[in-house]
């Protein structure tokens, strides 16, 4: 319903662009903008318009392969299409009894993941010189490579096979990252 205003011409048969803003009017607008920016925000991503994601990716927080990881996930096709916990240590914090709360996270968390998105599939990516196995185990495998990779190897096998005792219709893929974004497929 269109009022009158101090403005003569401000009629509801006057168009929008020939209309004074106002101080009102701008505030109006001004909101507008920011409700339809906001709204915006919640326009569903390619996922969600399909009905979830078919991946869970679990890594670690280290900050310095944020970027890596994401560029990994992009590699294997997944860009802005997986759900992703993070977790210290990754794999490592999911299994040891040093962290149960940590534990009892990562298997809340894989639930919703199937519940809500359906996922098929999850993404273990564990990385070098990570800090939380100097934390559980009190000793820097970085330094000995072969080691090193072992001790990823185990937690990861570890974690996959708890996994699909649990869920056996999941398929797991295992992966150890260099400091440096290159990554290597572990068998488990």
């Amino acid at each position: 319903m269109c009022q009158e205003t101090h403005h003569a011409h401000a009629d509801c048969l006057t168009p929008l662009q020939q209309r004074p803003l106002g101080r009102r009017g701008f505030l109006k607008l001004a909101a507008l903008g920011g409700g339809v920016a906001l709204l915006g925000s919640f326009v569903p991503r390619t996922a969600w318009a399909a009905g979830g994601t078919d991946v869970l990716l679990l890594s670690c927080m280290d900050y310095r392969l944020v970027d890596e990881t994401a560029a990994f996930m992009d590699g294997l096709g997944l860009r802005d299409n997986y759900d992703h916990i993070v977790l210290a240590g990754a794999s490592l914090i999911a299994i040891t009894d040093k962290f149960p709360a940590w534990n009892t996270t990562f298997w809340q968390h894989l639930s919703v993941a199937i519940d809500l998105h359906h996922i098929k599939k999850v993404v273990l990516l564990d990385h070098r010189d990570c800090g939380a196995y100097k934390v559980v185990f009190g000793e820097d495998f970085a330094q000995h490579p072969d080691q090193e990779t072992a001790i990823h190897a185990q937690a990861l096998t570890t974690l996959k096979k708890d996994i699909l005792a649990k869920h056996p219709q999941l398929a797991v893929d295992t992966y150890l990252m260099a400091v440096d974004g290159k990554v290597e497929a572990i068998p488990a």
